[in-house]
């Protein structure tokens, strides 16, 4: 069943972005000792992915630092995986062409099972705007491991804060496929998480988020 999968996600990866597939036939899993239950047990913690997905300006990296901040408060061991940041080395040859933007989620949605494996809570902060590149991310990981979380906020409310003024370039056409601009965001149909950055204040929304995901942390101490 692994390899099945992993065929089927090498050939969407390779209708995404064929110019940087280049993958060998001689090569076949290993299996190791410590196990992922076994990592698990080390930090004594129950490892997530807790995936922020919005537009531009929504709030999504704002979100994720708060919540990184409080669950490290609490003794909970995580990886913050950034847009802009990965942009800057994993991908830093990766375009904003549809495919990719679909190639950028499909790296990170396997460097996220990599911190899940490791029994890491890994919060990820991307537009990652088409639905089927956030469920091939969550097919990677083990049922209830992935938590979407839509931070839902309108277009105009985006472009109001927006201090890089990305929003008015993509207008002006210096920016091709902006998302929510000139490419479509396609928002999350059952998201386990909603917050309203545009009704909320920052606290409300970080308490939300804390609320949900702690219980299924599982922390030894608690």
């Amino acid at each position: 069943m692994a390899n099945r999968t992993n065929r089927l996600n090498f050939a969407r990866a390779k209708v995404y972005y064929p110019q940087y597939m280049n993958h060998s036939t001689n090569i076949q899993r290993q299996d190791y000792r410590i196990t992922r239950a076994n990592r698990s047990e080390l930090l004594g913690q129950h490892p997530l992915v807790i995936w922020f997905t919005g537009l531009s300006g929504s709030g999504k990296s704002t979100l994720a630092d708060h919540l990184e901040q409080e669950l490290h408060k609490k003794g909970v061991s995580t990886m913050l995986l950034d847009g802009d940041n990965i942009r800057h080395g994993l991908n830093n040859n990766v375009d904003f062409s549809e495919a990719g933007r679909r190639e950028n989620i499909r790296r990170i949605g396997e460097v996220a099972k990599l911190f899940n494996d490791a029994g890491v809570v890994v919060i990820t902060a991307f537009i990652s705007p088409f639905i089927s590149d956030r469920n091939q991310v969550r097919s990677l990981l083990p049922e209830n491991d992935f938590v979407e979380v839509f931070v839902d906020c309108p277009v105009e409310s985006c472009e109001a804060r927006d201090v890089k003024g990305l929003y008015q370039k993509a207008r002006n056409g210096e920016i091709k496929d902006f998302t929510g601009i000139n490419s479509p965001f396609e928002a999350p149909l059952k998201p386990e998480i909603i917050v309203k950055t545009a009704e909320q204040n920052i606290e409300t929304c970080v308490k939300q988020l804390v609320d949900f995901v702690l219980p299924r942390i599982k922390l030894k101490s608690e």
